[in-house]
């Protein structure tokens, strides 16, 4: 296993309140590494990579349809997307080089969900990723 795979098991499955997650690349828009079970589609990329490349408020308005669900979009900037649908939702946080997607399904807390996705966020960008 990657040492990305890991930090995404270990950082955010780990937590109990991350449902699943993966990392994308930028660039290329393809998955490299995911948490087992869990597939984006490449209309589901495309949405994340657009929702960052809107203006925020434009994203924020609109919400985002992800992984064939309409998502309200609760934050909107440069370097995090939070969206949610009923007790359901996706955590996306932009890197240099990846996008990093979690998310969380009912039962679960979204504010460990939040806080563990920004904290491996941070670690990437301080790493260079």
């Amino acid at each position: 296993m990657s040492h990305l795979q890991n930090l995404l098991l270990d950082s955010l499955l780990g937590t109990k309140h991350v449902d699943s997650a993966a990392l994308i690349k930028l660039h290329e828009r393809s998955v490299c590494v995911a948490s087992p079970g869990f597939s984006l589609m490449p209309s589901d990329i495309r949405t994340l990579v657009n929702g960052f490349a809107k203006n925020p408020l434009q994203t924020r308005r609109e919400g985002l349809y992800f992984k064939e669900k309409d998502y309200k979009c609760v934050r909107a900037d440069d370097y995090s997307l939070y969206a949610k649908n009923d007790n359901r939702g996706v955590i996306v946080v932009k890197t240099h080089l990846f996008l990093l997607v979690a998310t969380y399904i009912e039962g679960m807390y979204p504010s460990v969900c939040v806080e563990a996705t920004e904290k491996l966020g941070d670690y990437l960008r301080k790493k260079g990723h």
